[in-house]
Protein backbone atom coordinates (compact mmCIF):
# COMPACT_ATOMS: atom_id res chain seq x y z
CA UNK A 1 0.00 0.00 0.00
CA UNK A 2 2.58 2.25 0.15
CA UNK A 3 2.95 5.30 -2.49
CA UNK A 4 6.31 6.17 -3.99
CA UNK A 5 6.25 9.86 -2.75
CA UNK A 6 5.94 7.75 1.41
CA UNK A 7 7.14 11.18 3.21
CA UNK A 8 4.49 13.40 1.08
CA UNK A 9 1.66 11.07 1.78
CA UNK A 10 2.33 10.77 5.51
CA UNK A 11 2.45 14.94 5.76
CA UNK A 12 -0.96 14.81 4.19
CA UNK A 13 -2.28 12.67 6.06
CA UNK A 14 -1.32 14.23 9.22
CA UNK A 15 -2.35 17.63 8.40
CA UNK A 16 -5.02 17.07 5.98
CA UNK A 17 -7.56 19.10 8.38
CA UNK A 18 -5.47 21.29 9.95
CA UNK A 19 -6.80 24.35 9.07
CA UNK A 20 -9.94 23.30 11.39
CA UNK A 21 -8.44 24.37 14.35
CA UNK A 22 -10.40 24.45 18.22
CA UNK A 23 -7.67 27.59 18.91
CA UNK A 24 -7.69 29.36 15.85
CA UNK A 25 -11.35 29.47 14.71
CA UNK A 26 -14.48 31.40 15.20
CA UNK A 27 -17.18 28.88 14.81
CA UNK A 28 -16.74 26.51 16.93
CA UNK A 29 -20.05 26.91 19.18
CA UNK A 30 -23.41 25.59 18.31
CA UNK A 31 -26.87 27.88 18.42
CA UNK A 32 -27.12 26.11 21.87
CA UNK A 33 -23.47 26.92 23.07
CA UNK A 34 -22.06 23.63 23.06
CA UNK A 35 -19.00 22.63 21.16
CA UNK A 36 -19.83 21.84 17.30
CA UNK A 37 -19.89 18.16 15.90
CA UNK A 38 -17.13 18.22 12.98
CA UNK A 39 -19.59 16.12 10.82
CA UNK A 40 -22.00 18.97 10.54
CA UNK A 41 -19.69 21.23 9.58
CA UNK A 42 -20.53 23.01 6.03
CA UNK A 43 -17.68 24.40 3.52
CA UNK A 44 -15.88 26.81 3.89
CA UNK A 45 -14.72 28.69 0.68
CA UNK A 46 -12.07 30.43 3.18
CA UNK A 47 -11.00 27.95 5.19
CA UNK A 48 -10.27 25.92 1.70
CA UNK A 49 -7.90 28.60 0.31
CA UNK A 50 -6.53 28.72 3.81
CA UNK A 51 -5.50 24.74 3.63
CA UNK A 52 -4.50 24.62 0.06
CA UNK A 53 -2.28 27.61 0.96
CA UNK A 54 -0.79 25.88 3.79
CA UNK A 55 -0.38 22.60 1.61
CA UNK A 56 1.20 24.05 -1.37
CA UNK A 57 3.63 25.42 1.25
CA UNK A 58 4.87 21.97 1.90
CA UNK A 59 4.35 20.76 -1.58
CA UNK A 60 2.34 20.09 -5.08
CA UNK A 61 2.09 16.40 -4.06
CA UNK A 62 0.34 17.44 -0.52
CA UNK A 63 -1.86 20.13 -2.13
CA UNK A 64 -3.12 17.62 -4.14
CA UNK A 65 -3.89 15.19 -1.33
CA UNK A 66 -5.22 17.90 0.27
CA UNK A 67 -7.97 18.78 -2.47
CA UNK A 68 -8.85 15.37 -3.29
CA UNK A 69 -9.87 15.36 0.67
CA UNK A 70 -12.02 18.52 0.67
CA UNK A 71 -13.85 16.96 -2.56
CA UNK A 72 -14.62 14.07 -0.83
CA UNK A 73 -15.50 15.40 2.54
CA UNK A 74 -17.63 18.75 0.43
CA UNK A 75 -18.85 16.14 -2.29
CA UNK A 76 -22.71 17.41 -2.65
CA UNK A 77 -22.36 20.90 -1.49
CA UNK A 78 -22.84 22.81 -3.99
CA UNK A 79 -20.75 25.82 -3.02
CA UNK A 80 -17.59 23.48 -2.91
CA UNK A 81 -17.91 21.72 -6.70
CA UNK A 82 -17.78 26.14 -7.79
CA UNK A 83 -14.73 26.00 -5.68
CA UNK A 84 -13.37 23.13 -6.96
CA UNK A 85 -14.24 23.30 -10.35
CA UNK A 86 -12.25 26.62 -10.25
CA UNK A 87 -8.94 24.71 -9.62
CA UNK A 88 -9.12 22.15 -12.40
CA UNK A 89 -5.90 24.34 -14.50
CA UNK A 90 -3.89 24.44 -11.26
CA UNK A 91 -4.31 20.65 -10.53
CA UNK A 92 -2.75 19.75 -13.92
CA UNK A 93 -0.01 22.18 -13.45
CA UNK A 94 0.75 20.86 -9.75
CA UNK A 95 0.31 16.95 -11.60
CA UNK A 96 3.00 18.65 -13.83
CA UNK A 97 5.24 19.64 -11.34
CA UNK A 98 4.85 16.73 -9.20
CA UNK A 99 5.45 14.09 -11.55
CA UNK A 100 2.68 12.18 -10.89
CA UNK A 101 -0.64 10.70 -12.72
CA UNK A 102 -3.95 11.35 -11.46
CA UNK A 103 -4.22 7.57 -11.39
CA UNK A 104 -1.27 7.66 -8.77
CA UNK A 105 -2.99 10.40 -6.74
CA UNK A 106 -6.10 8.14 -6.84
CA UNK A 107 -4.31 5.24 -5.19
CA UNK A 108 -2.18 7.45 -2.64
CA UNK A 109 -5.55 9.55 -1.55
CA UNK A 110 -7.30 6.18 -1.06
CA UNK A 111 -4.36 5.19 1.53
CA UNK A 112 -5.07 8.85 3.29
CA UNK A 113 -8.89 8.46 3.57
CA UNK A 114 -7.93 4.80 5.07
CA UNK A 115 -5.96 6.22 7.89
CA UNK A 116 -8.21 8.95 8.59
CA UNK A 117 -11.48 6.42 8.51
CA UNK A 118 -9.51 4.14 10.90
CA UNK A 119 -8.47 7.26 13.12
CA UNK A 120 -11.80 8.29 13.46
CA UNK A 121 -13.30 4.71 13.94
CA UNK A 122 -10.79 4.56 17.13
CA UNK A 123 -10.78 8.17 18.72
CA UNK A 124 -15.07 8.53 18.65
CA UNK A 125 -14.70 5.09 20.27
CA UNK A 126 -17.47 3.77 16.94
CA UNK A 127 -16.16 0.13 17.22
CA UNK A 128 -18.55 -2.09 17.96
CA UNK A 129 -18.62 -4.79 21.04
CA UNK A 130 -18.38 -8.53 21.00
CA UNK A 131 -15.78 -8.57 18.06
CA UNK A 132 -18.42 -7.30 15.45
CA UNK A 133 -16.61 -6.43 11.83
CA UNK A 134 -16.55 -3.03 11.40
CA UNK A 135 -15.63 -1.46 7.58
CA UNK A 136 -13.05 0.72 7.65
CA UNK A 137 -12.74 1.99 4.05
CA UNK A 138 -11.57 1.12 0.68
CA UNK A 139 -7.70 0.70 -0.02
CA UNK A 140 -6.11 1.49 -3.20
CA UNK A 141 -5.95 -1.96 -4.22
CA UNK A 142 -9.68 -2.25 -3.90
CA UNK A 143 -9.81 -4.09 -1.07
CA UNK A 144 -12.20 -3.12 1.86
CA UNK A 145 -11.08 -3.67 4.81
CA UNK A 146 -12.79 -4.17 8.43
CA UNK A 147 -11.46 -3.59 11.85
CA UNK A 148 -12.60 -5.63 15.35
CA UNK A 149 -12.31 -6.02 18.65
CA UNK A 150 -10.31 -9.03 20.00
CA UNK A 151 -10.08 -8.11 23.27
CA UNK A 152 -9.50 -4.99 25.88
CA UNK A 153 -7.02 -2.49 23.51
CA UNK A 154 -6.61 -5.23 21.32
CA UNK A 155 -7.41 -4.84 17.62
CA UNK A 156 -7.51 -6.96 14.37
CA UNK A 157 -7.68 -5.39 10.85
CA UNK A 158 -8.93 -8.35 8.07
CA UNK A 159 -7.38 -8.53 5.53
CA UNK A 160 -3.94 -7.25 6.58
CA UNK A 161 -2.56 -4.29 4.65
CA UNK A 162 0.47 -3.42 6.87
CA UNK A 163 4.14 -5.16 6.67
CA UNK A 164 4.92 -5.91 10.13
CA UNK A 165 2.60 -8.06 11.75
CA UNK A 166 2.03 -6.11 15.10
CA UNK A 167 1.96 -2.49 16.52
CA UNK A 168 0.89 -0.08 18.93
CA UNK A 169 -1.05 3.11 18.55
CA UNK A 170 -1.03 5.74 20.94
CA UNK A 171 -3.33 9.00 21.00
CA UNK A 172 -4.34 11.34 23.85
CA UNK A 173 -7.99 12.19 24.65
CA UNK A 174 -9.30 15.65 27.35
CA UNK A 175 -13.33 14.91 28.05
CA UNK A 176 -14.85 18.24 28.90
CA UNK A 177 -17.98 17.63 31.43
CA UNK A 178 -19.62 20.91 30.52
CA UNK A 179 -22.54 21.01 27.64
CA UNK A 180 -22.80 24.59 26.98
CA UNK A 181 -20.71 27.58 27.25
CA UNK A 182 -21.26 31.03 27.45
CA UNK A 183 -18.68 32.25 24.75
CA UNK A 184 -15.53 30.51 22.68
CA UNK A 185 -13.20 31.58 25.17
CA UNK A 186 -15.19 29.78 28.07
CA UNK A 187 -14.60 26.93 25.38
CA UNK A 188 -11.39 27.31 25.14
CA UNK A 189 -10.24 27.78 28.52
CA UNK A 190 -12.38 24.34 29.15
CA UNK A 191 -10.32 22.35 26.81
CA UNK A 192 -6.92 23.69 27.56
CA UNK A 193 -7.40 22.82 31.16
CA UNK A 194 -9.51 19.80 30.69
CA UNK A 195 -7.04 16.51 32.12
CA UNK A 196 -4.85 14.81 29.03
CA UNK A 197 -5.53 11.14 28.96
CA UNK A 198 -3.59 8.66 27.17
CA UNK A 199 -4.37 5.37 25.23
CA UNK A 200 -2.52 2.43 23.93
CA UNK A 201 -4.04 0.41 21.35
CA UNK A 202 -2.41 -3.25 20.12
CA UNK A 203 -3.33 -3.52 15.99
CA UNK A 204 -2.12 -7.12 14.99
CA UNK A 205 -2.84 -9.25 12.34
CA UNK A 206 -5.90 -11.59 12.48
Amino acid sequence: MQPERWVDTLIAAAEHDDVYNEMENDDILNANGGPVDFKMCSFRKDYAQLMMERSLSKSTYVALLTLKHMQFVHVTDPAAKTYFSSLQNEQKKWRRVAGVTGREIDDAYALLEFCDAFSLLICQGLLQPEGRKMEISTGPNGKVYQVYESGPQHLKVVPWPFEKKNFTLRFESRTIDQLSFSNIAEFRQALQTAEIVGHELTVSRS
